[in-house]
């Protein structure tokens, strides 16, 4: 018939053990960042506000850098774009006689 009560204890216990050591191992987690924050929530609100534009500074001059290279490229392509684009059009001119004169042929 039916196992011994020890073989169907064994495994349940065990798994009980597993789930109560994810709990305690998550409270942690959750009680540690909690104390950072509490502990960010105890400042000054001044020192709150110099955080803020300390960070807000660090992003803007990022997105600075970031619009410069795209500035730079952008010119780059404007300084070697028209002059690729001039002689492009010239060569197109010098085209039209040849194409205008095979296709009357």
């Amino acid at each position: 018939g039916l196992p011994p009560p020890s073989a169907t204890v064994a495994p349940r216990l065990a798994a009980a053990m597993r789930s109560a050591r994810f709990a305690l191992m998550a409270s942690a987690a959750c009680f540690g960042g909690s104390q950072a924050a509490a502990s960010e929530a105890s400042l000054n609100p001044i020192r709150k506000v110099v955080n803020l534009l300390q960070a807000m500074q660090k992003k803007v001059e990022a997105e600075g850098e970031k619009e410069k290279e795209l500035y730079d490229q952008f010119m780059c392509w404007c300084k070697h774009g028209s002059g690729d684009l001039s002689s492009s059009i010239s060569s197109a001119n010098d085209k039209i006689p040849q194409v205008s004169s095979n296709i009357e042929a």
